[in-house]
This record gives C-alpha cells, sequence and structure tokens, in this order.
C-alpha cells in the first residue's frame, strides 16, 4: 500500500471545500493499494459550449486526483507536492453522467512523482489518458 492506512474517502472529501474540486463537484470514491479514484459530473460546470465534457474540465480532474494522490505518498509535516507537468490525449465524447478518473504512479521518486490517470465513462470507456508529473517540495525553509 503506498497510502497511509488511516486516509479516508471522508477526509478527502472534506479537502475539496472551498476550492476549484468543490466547484467541479469532484468525490474520492475508492482508495486502492495503488491507486487513488474520484468521479466528476458532466454537468453545466463542465460542460463546453457545445455541450460536452470540457478538455479542460478532464485535465483538472486528472491534475486533482493525481496531486492528491502524490501529496498522500510522501511525508506531509515534511513535503509537499506540486504539479510540474501535465499532458492529456481527450479519447471520447461524454455528454452526460460521470466521469471517473484514477490515479496510478509510474515513478515514485525523492524529487519528482509521474502519475498515470485514466478517465473513463460510465460504460468504463476511455475518454482521456492523461500523465501529471509532480515536483516534490520540502517544506523546509533554507
Amino acid at each position: 500500500m503506498i497510502f497511509p492506512a488511516d486516509v479516508t474517502l471522508a477526509a478527502l472529501n472534506a479537502t475539496s471545500l472551498g476550492n476549484m474540486a468543490g466547484f467541479l463537484a469532484i468525490e474520492y470514491t475508492r482508495i486502492g493499494a495503488d491507486y487513488l479514484e474520484a468521479k466528476m459530473p458532466v454537468s453545466a460546470k463542465t460542460r463546453q459550449p457545445q455541450g460536452l465534457l470540457s478538455g479542460g474540465a478532464s485535465v483538472a480532474l486528472a491534475e486533482t486526483v493525481g496531486s492528491v494522490a502524490a501529496n498522500l505518498c510522501v511525508a506531509q509535516e515534511k513535503y509537499y507536492c506540486l504539479g510540474l507537468d501535465i499532458n492529456a490525449n481527450h479519447l471520447r465524447k461524454v455528454k452526460e453522467g460521470h466521469v471517473y478518473a484514477v490515479a496510478k504512479p509510474l515513478h515514485l521518486g525523492s524529487s519528482t512523482h509521474v502519475w498515470q490517470i485514466h478517465i473513463t465513462d460510465t460504460h468504463q470507456q476511455l475518454v482521456c489518458a492523461s500523465r501529471l508529473t509532480v515536483a516534490v517540495l520540502s517544506k523546509q525553509r533554507p
């Protein structure tokens, strides 16, 4: 298990209040041995003018889930993680329902992490494949 044993979905969901994750109604749904999953509704807040899920909303979901997962993997009293780079391939359109993001690590280093985030629709079809690189930074100032 790469995450602390005492992490709960309720605690993760409480971190979404008052920020973009809360505005987009991102909800953490599962914590596995090596993954974190969240869902986001396809709604007026996440659709583009053509009525489809916005690629920007998909990227926001991917970065949110990947960043939270990365921060759970470090000693939080000493370190924090911030996004350095994200890319996304938008593969399928979505008009309604929810999308589900699963973040899994590809690399957990001492100074960087690389996370793979797959976003699927309610039929488990791949909607977006994303990769997030985060910097692991010290909370200690020189």
